[in-house]
């Protein structure tokens, strides 16, 4: 893997010399990660490898027919449009070649900062970056959905209605007993909003988790599989899903702080936010997260999947009812 990685490299830059500190990241299940050093006559410059599973051929999960994870090479030329939007992102070096022998995915630039939540939410060296984050997450948020439709490839196009249809229609695969999720479904059609005035570029996983900080605030927007099309508040309403606040629940937006610093920044960038809009989403994507729970667990009991993170993951439905009933009926 090194020696192709450096023929790789030198690709990026003909004078690179040699790879080194090649070590593979934690990661989701679609995508591997890895770290490296491109070193040449200047020195050694960090670069991430970003690719399929085991650098296969494949887009989608064999078993999972609704999974809406982009192939690499789309994600590569929307990270460059975003980019071009201002999005802080991090820079595309290279898109994998068939003759690079190291299977669909690209390189970028590694930008230094720290993902991990527990850090992000709770060390005091990021003490001032938590200050000012929701106000960088706003307007980061406002540039990606001001930016042109046409800037981007071809994306599915998605709204509340199809994310309500696909979500209920894998809710129904469970059989299950779960009064809370039927009544949040209830509200869900209820309370569906109508189309957007104007569908924008989405993140399609904008949390806590895939944001880059460093000590004075967000240095990049990493994992941009599930970009799509849609209602700008979707993107808002994810973020505020309690279980990317990782046991700040107080603090909706993120884990960091209240939702007005959030539609503060995005509105002083230009964005137009509606905070209804935002529940709705925060509701939905609540509902889509708990299904999801209930997906990894079932995976683990068909036998497709016998690792602890699969159990681990889907044990956490009970969480999702708990917040479900959290935003159905707020304690004031």
């Amino acid at each position: 893997m090194e020696t192709r990685l450096l023929a790789l490299s030198r690709r990026i830059d003909p004078a690179a010399r040699s790879v080194q500190r090649l070590d593979r990241l934690s990661g989701g299940a679609n995508n591997e990660t890895w770290a490296f050093e491109s070193v040449g006559p200047t020195g050694a410059q960090p670069l991430i490898l970003r690719r399929k599973a085991g650098g296969g051929t494949g887009i989608r999960a064999p078993d999972d027919p609704d999974d809406a994870a982009i192939a690499p090479e789309t994600e590569a030329q929307v990270l460059r449009a975003v980019a071009a939007a201002g999005v802080p992102v991090p820079a595309v070096r290279a898109v994998l070649e068939p003759s690079d022998g190291l299977g669909r995915g690209f390189v970028m630039d590694r930008v230094a900062g720290e993902t991990r939540p527990k850090r992000l939410l709770h060390d005091a060296a990021f003490a001032d970056a938590r200050r000012v984050v929701l106000h960088d997450c706003g307007r980061a948020l406002a540039a990606l959905h001001a930016a042109p439709v046409t800037s981007l490839p071809p994306l599915r196009a998605t709204s509340a209605a199809a994310e309500l249809a696909l979500w209920e229609r894998r809710w129904r695969t469970h059989r299950g007993a779960r009064p809370v999720f039927e009544l949040a479904l209830r509200w869900l059609h209820e309370h569906q909003p109508g189309p957007p005035s104007r569908p924008v570029p989405l993140h399609g996983d904008f949390r806590t988790g895939n944001l880059l900080l460093d000590a004075h605030g967000l240095r990049a927007v990493l994992d941009w599989e599930l970009a799509c099309i849609g209602d700008p508040m979707a993107d808002l309403g994810w973020f505020c899903v309690a279980s990317w606040r990782f046991g700040e629940l107080d603090a909706v937006a993120g884990g960091f702080g209240p939702l007005d610093d959030l539609l503060a920044g995005y509105r002083a960038a230009g964005g137009e936010a509606d905070a209804d809009r935002v529940r709705y989403w925060e509701m939905l994507g609540t509902f889509r997260w708990g299904v999801m729970c209930l997906d990894m667990a079932e995976a683990w009991r068909a036998g497709r999947d016998r690792s602890v993170e699969r159990t681990a993951v889907g044990r956490r439905a009970s969480e999702t009812e708990l917040d479900l009933l959290r935003l159905l009926a707020p304690r004031h």
